[in-house]
């Protein structure tokens, strides 16, 4: 039975595997891993290798940094779980593709990621970071990213049928 999990929670909080202890009752289906990161650096790019060793054989990877919803779109009929790590690097990749101030016009690309979820006929786990519970940030750009990535979790989280608060590694059911 088809299922949308949205997995949140803070920074190095367990989320990411814990989808991966989720896709193991996945087994004899086939499960793709979409992988948001962009290797900008040095560090994302050691981090990105760390996260490829810790994924188990038969995931089949596909490294899609901004149009999320296509890729989605494209495994119909090939997939049975999709793992979407993870929605905090996706905004802030599409960040510079949308000026400051049309919040509206980026929300589009949440809906249709929204939608794409819901529309898949193969289970999903989406991954994504809790922003909202520190200070307000000191700059505008730090500002929009936490207000962009919260008003799509709350997109995800609505079309999700479990929504989980990742806790020092322990999964809380929020939804």
């Amino acid at each position: 039975m088809k299922k949308l999990t949205l997995i949140t929670g803070g920074a190095r909080s367990g989320k990411s595997a814990h989808a991966l202890k989720l896709a193991e009752s996945y087994r004899g289906v086939n499960r793709f891993f979409i992988a948001t990161a962009e290797a900008l650096d040095d560090e994302m790019r050691e981090r990105i290798a760390r996260h490829r060793r810790l994924r188990p054989a038969g995931i089949t990877t596909i490294e899609e940094p901004r149009k999320v919803a296509s890729a989605i779109q494209s495994l119909e009929g090939r997939a049975g779980l999709v793992i979407l790590d993870c929605l905090t690097l996706w905004v802030s990749n599409l960040m510079s593709a949308y000026p400051a101030g049309n919040i509206d016009a980026f929300l589009t690309e949440a809906d249709s990621l929204a939608s794409a979820l819901t529309r898949a006929s193969f289970s999903a786990i989406v991954v994504t970071d809790e922003v909202g519970y520190g200070i307000v940030p000191e700059n505008p750009g730090a500002r929009r990213f936490r207000d962009l990535l919260g008003l799509t979790n709350q997109k995800i989280a609505a079309a999700a049928d479990e929504v989980l608060l990742m806790v020092a590694g322990y999964p809380q059911r929020i939804k």
